[in-house]
């Protein structure tokens, strides 16, 4: 009779030790080492999804129904809900845009994508959120006027260095090339004169990763990222926004040189890639001076991102 009591508690070991497991490296996912591949850097990318390892494993103990499987699955619960409860319950605020007015400064970053088929609807989709400083990525000169020509009726002021651009509601005092990468010209830095005093606004695209045989292939973007951070290490102003395609999840450690300097912006998740079936959060607002009070992804348009906007108090 021993034997038979006991049966039950060896049923579903193996995915009980992959739930134990996965909780663990949830819990210190910043000890995971990178083994000369970014094991680390590429497990934070991927952190809210062990949740679904739960749900497997919720789901095996209940068929094969072993009690030591649905322990282990708990456990992995409590620690995701650990993790990314207070992300899931600060809520989106809203995600009805507010324009300028009571002192809100609304911003919208996104990736336009150099193939997107359809620039103007996608410059109207953004003006959606009603707008005070939209940044975009990856605008060809071919498409630049398209943008133009639906922005600029909105938004007065703007500036273009290479493929990034802006446009802001209020007058930009100054703008220059920023260089953080010498062979691209992919980021900038513009003084807008926002409510409440200048507000110091850098738009960046950096270098993306591959997924290769040997890892994480992230060196070009982890060099842009520091120049970044010695960039701002400068700025004499502030108030600052940084916003745009950084080319890493929002958990990523190799984000750490900027989040020291600046705070992130996000509530829930906020996957914003793929646009089809968004899988992370690579589009990113950070702030210095400026709290925010909301933030929500926009509908995809054309890219293969989807945008990302915040509603900051100034």
């Amino acid at each position: 009779m021993r034997g038979v009591r006991a049966a039950p508690w060896r049923r579903g070991r193996v995915a009980g030790g992959c739930a134990l497991v996965t909780a663990a490296a949830l819990a210190g996912h910043r000890r995971v080492p990178d083994l000369g591949v970014r094991l680390g850097s590429l497990w934070e990318s991927a952190l809210p999804w062990g949740g679904v390892v739960a749900l497997v494993v919720g789901v095996v103990a209940a068929v094969r129904r072993a009690p030591a499987a649905a322990c282990a699955a708990g456990v992995l619960a409590v620690v995701w809900a650990v993790l990314f409860g207070p992300v899931l319950l600060a809520g989106s605020g809203g995600g009805s845009g507010g324009g300028s007015g009571g002192g809100n400064l609304v911003v919208v970053t996104h990736n336009v994508s150099a193939e997107n088929r359809d620039p103007a609807g996608t410059a109207r989709a953004l003006l959606a959120a009603r707008p005070d400083l939209v940044a975009l990525e990856e605008v060809t000169a071919a498409a630049l006027p398209a943008y133009q020509g639906v922005l600029d009726g909105a938004l007065a002021y703007h500036v273009e260095i290479g493929t990034v651009a802006l446009w802001s509601r209020y007058p930009i005092a100054d703008s220059r090339r920023l260089t953080i990468d010498p062979g691209w010209s992919r980021s900038l830095r513009a003084e807008v004169r926002a409510p409440g005093g200048p507000v110091a606004v850098y738009v960046a695209h950096l270098a993306s990763v591959r997924l290769t045989f040997s890892g994480f292939a992230a060196g070009h973007r982890d060099r842009n990222i520091a120049a970044l951070a010695a960039a701002l290490d400068e700025e004499p102003l502030g108030r600052v926004l940084l916003l745009g395609d950084l080319n890493a999840a929002a958990d990523d450690r190799a984000l750490g040189p900027l989040t020291a300097r600046l705070r992130p912006v996000g509530a829930g998740f906020g996957f914003s890639w793929p646009a089809a079936f968004p899988l992370a959060r690579i589009d990113h607002i950070l702030t210095r001076g400026l709290p925010a009070a909301a933030s929500w992804t926009l509908p995809a348009t054309g890219s293969d991102h989807r945008p990302v906007a915040a509603r900051l108090r100034s």
